[in-house]
């Protein structure tokens, strides 16, 4: 039989732990050739909190990690068996597989890694913005320049009735 890529429903916050006990369960019984590779989706985001740049890790469904299986009962077994595991996502006993479309979707997004920032918002002339950090957290303006190889913008702010231009990064600065 082909392995083919199941949702696996666990409870959230624990996907690494279950990922862990998993892959141990299987190395121990030595069912590797069953069960492939098991993922957590997730990419790594870089955010500024307080003024100083963090990179964290996002996960894209929490609560789900996704597993690559010849799923057989006796692997169902040892899948729903594990600690924090609640079932696989789909109805009934034996669910379906996730569609080889889907998949390959999701792994592409996988194997692009870091999401540059650039990626993660692109700016246009006169486009409203939210300022999401910096002295001027919470105000809102409109771009006035973009300076994508930096990724700066020129913003306008209304202060005291008089738009003031405000140079921010984009990492300062949500669509509204």
């Amino acid at each position: 039989m082909e392995k083919e890529w199941y949702v696996v429903h666990t409870y959230s916050g624990y996907e690494g732990r279950v990922k862990a006990s998993l892959e141990e369960r299987v190395k121990t019984l030595g069912l590797e050739e069953r069960v492939g590779t098991i993922l957590i989706p997730s990419e790594e985001v870089t955010e500024i909190k307080e003024g100083k740049k963090r990179t964290s890790t996002k996960k894209f469904f929490p609560g789900y990690i996704i597993a690559e299986l010849v799923l057989d009962p006796e692997i169902h077994q040892l899948v729903t068996g594990t600690p924090k595991v609640t079932g696989f996502l789909g109805a009934g006993d034996m669910p379906a597989p996730l569609p080889l479309q889907e998949v390959k979707r999701l792994l592409k997004q996988l194997d692009e890694g870091v999401a540059p920032s650039a990626d993660l918002a692109r700016f246009d002339k006169s486009e409203n913005v939210r300022i999401v950090d910096g002295p001027f957290l919470g105000f809102n303006g409109v771009v006035d320049e973009v300076n994508a190889d930096q990724e700066k913008l020129k913003v306008l702010v209304s202060i005291f009735g008089r738009s003031t231009p405000v140079e921010l990064s984009y990492l300062q600065v949500e669509k509204v």
